[in-house]
């Protein structure tokens, strides 16, 4: 695709969660801060992605994390907008105001300003909750920050990522070895 504001890796990740998603029955709902939305436009960039993509929150604000996803008051307070918690609550909030199957949160730090020595510029926090599953997926990673564009860019990626349904071992293969 020659046609997209999008860098081709992006795009070619997201039409592999797109076709992916797409066998396994799967719809996706993201709840975006730093990356303001990014990686829904990278996912709707691909042809047929209505029959993935349910929702698309970005919550920038921290009101409207509140607002739009229901993330406690007290978690913001306690631990910050930019928190495994938050995370995990964004991700939670997307599923319960959408029909997706799986959600994916990304909120962080993209810089140049807002750093601090506790929570420095390229900071993200993700998190990954599927419906009926009780599994946490969360986690925090530190993005080396050489542009604004560059933290959300590579926050994209792993969001993209972390929305591939699980890999699953082909019942066709032999589980190990055999001598006959």
């Amino acid at each position: 695709m020659t046609d997209t504001l999008l860098p081709a890796d992006i795009v070619a990740l997201a039409q592999q969660v797109i076709d992916e998603n797409r066998a396994a029955g799967r719809k996706v709902a993201l709840a975006e801060s730093c990356t303001g939305g990014l990686v829904c436009a990278a996912l709707t960039e691909i042809a047929g992605s209505s029959a993935v993509v349910d929702s698309g929150f970005i919550t920038y604000s921290n009101a409207a994390k509140h607002r739009q996803l229901g993330v406690p008051h007290d978690i913001i307070d306690t631990f910050g907008a930019v928190s495994v918690a938050c995370a995990w609550a964004m991700a939670q909030g997307a599923l319960k105001h959408s029909d997706a199957d799986v959600a994916v949160a990304i909120s962080g730090i993209a810089g140049p300003d807002g750093g601090s020595p506790q929570k420095p510029v390229g900071l993200v926090v993700f998190a990954k909750a599927e419906r009926g599953g009780t599994d946490v997926v969360a986690e925090e990673r530190h993005f080396t920050p050489t542009s604004r564009a560059s933290v959300r860019a590579d926050a994209a990626r792993v969001a993209l990522e972390l929305l591939l349904p699980p890999r699953t071992e082909d019942p066709a293969e032999p589980a190990g070895d055999y001598a006959i």
